[in-house]
Parts: C-alpha cells; structure tokens; sequence
C-alpha cells in the first residue's frame, strides 16, 4: 500500500483516502473548437504511460477534498514527492532522485 503525504493537510495518510485522477500538469487547448477530431481526441484519451518518473494528479477523498500532484516511479513505486496544484514539480527525471 502507497502512504501519500496531503500538501494541505500536511499528513502521511494510506492511499484508501485518495483517489487517482490521472496525469498531471495537462494544459487545455485555448480554443478547443479550432481543433481536428483527431486533435481533440488526443487532447481527451491520450496520456502518457512512462517507464519511470512520472508527475500524476490525486485527490484526497476523505479528507481535505483537494487536488494535488505526486511525483512517482511508476517501476518502484516510489514516491519522491508531492506538491501542491499550480506548484512545479522539484524532481523531473530520474537523475535527481539518486
């Protein structure tokens, strides 16, 4: 079981209190209606999957009901950090987590 640290509620909590929401720091189009299908359906159903270090969004379900990102090694499952929406991730590739 992953123990995730909440930004917000500055606590180490079990990963029962939080829900993934997918990929984080995707920017949406500033016209969507300029866009192809194919555009907007890459937008929509096409995320990453990366061997590795990998920035996700969660959401703390039973507690503070807010949105943050997590900075984890989808191969270890290590968690390296968290952050909170609207913050930069400090570890971006693998380099800095040695």
């Amino acid at each position: 079981m992953l123990h995730l640290f909440c930004p917000y509620c500055q606590e180490h909590r079990e990963e029962d209190e939080f829900h993934y929401r997918g990929q984080a720091h995707i920017v949406r189009p500033k016209d969507p209606d300029a866009l192809s299908d194919k555009e907007w359906g890459d937008y929509l159903f096409f995320r990453k999957n990366p061997k590795g270090i990998h920035h996700e969004m969660w959401y703390h379900v039973s507690g503070c009901r807010r949105f943050f990102n997590v900075t984890r090694n989808t191969v270890t499952y290590d968690i390296y950090e968290t952050y909170k929406i609207g913050e930069m991730p400090a570890v971006t590739d693998k380099e800095e987590t040695e």
